[in-house]
């Protein structure tokens, strides 16, 4: 009987999260979210970045930190100076249910100093995860938002030098190369 309860669970949790077709959300506005970093801020997002350039790193799943850690490790070694936020996205009732478990089980893996970095999406992951699709989920979502909350740049292939480059030169606003 245990097996039978846990096969419906698994179905009922499986049947929560959708896949959206990938979409290239370039020059849209990101859409209006809330979210809680693992500090325990909570952020409005746009609207908390307003009057700065800041880089997001969306992950949808916890397979997606591999790439979102190239993408921190190539801005470290390039000494980006700009404002990072990593947006783990989660979508659906259950991760709700277990945001706290979820967040808690984030801190015990990441340093202290970089909690105000991370700001979980729970109630709103659908949201963003429409907007942007979430196709190949293990590809983190890296936008440059300008100062207004308008996206300027926008890669969903995974970590590549040559995006990287692109996305510093758009922060710096530096013609391609």
């Amino acid at each position: 009987m245990n097996v039978l309860k846990y096969f419906v669970l698994l179905i009922l949790l499986s049947s929560c999260a959708s896949t959206y077709k990938n979409k290239g959300p370039l020059n849209q506005a990101f859409p209006n979210v809330k979210g809680k970093s693992l500090e325990g801020d909570q952020w409005e997002i746009p609207q908390g970045f307003k009057g700065k350039k800041t880089v997001l790193l969306i992950g949808y799943k916890q397979d997606s930190q591999f790439d979102i850690d190239r993408w921190l490790i190539g801005l470290d070694m390039k000494e980006f100076k700009g404002a990072v936020y990593e947006l783990p996205t989660i979508q659906g009732l259950f991760p709700r249910m277990f945001s706290t478990k979820i967040d808690d089980g984030m801190r015990r893996g990441i340093p202290k100093e970089l909690w105000k970095g991370v700001i979980t999406i729970y109630k709103d992951g659908d949201r963003i995860q429409k907007f942007t699709g979430n196709e190949k989920p293990n590809n983190s979502r890296v936008i440059l938002l300008d100062a207004d909350g308008v996206i300027r740049y926008f890669n969903d292939s995974g970590f590549s030098v040559k995006g990287l480059n692109l996305l510093i030169d758009k922060y710096n606003n530096k013609k391609e190369r």
